[in-house]
């Protein structure tokens, strides 16, 4: 990967990776479109090199199969993913829980987490 700007998105990068799905997958750029949602006006856009915004980065990133996070460069990186973001994420895509629900248990979680944390 290119070395970038600390704390800054390898949006280049990005869409080379998505452009290598869509060759991989020999999909059009249109049928990613339909797929993703994402406007053929952004994907033109970061083909000159534009960033997407957060809900097209998103929404490419799953259709790919990429993570998002191997393209930003970060001074401070910690050495292990963030339990809590891991346990919210999970909660949330729970299709057994409707969304009250699942913010309802979100809530509890981090309180009940930042109550019996230990500091490192």
């Amino acid at each position: 990967m290119v070395r970038i700007r600390p704390h800054s998105f390898a949006s280049e990068d990005f869409y080379a990776a998505i452009s290598s799905t869509v060759l991989a997958r020999g999909v059009t750029w249109k049928r990613v479109s339909e797929e993703t949602g994402v406007s053929t006006t952004t994907l033109a856009r970061m083909a000159r090199g534009r960033k997407p915004d957060a809900s097209s980065l998103a929404a490419l990133s799953a259709w790919a199969g990429v993570n998002p996070a191997e393209f930003v460069d970060i001074v401070a990186r910690p050495k292990m993913r963030e339990p809590l973001a891991q346990m919210t994420a999970i909660i949330r895509s729970d299709p057994r829980l409707g969304a009250e629900a699942a913010v309802a248990l979100e809530e509890m979680l981090k309180a009940a987490y930042q109550r019996m944390k230990t500091k490192v």
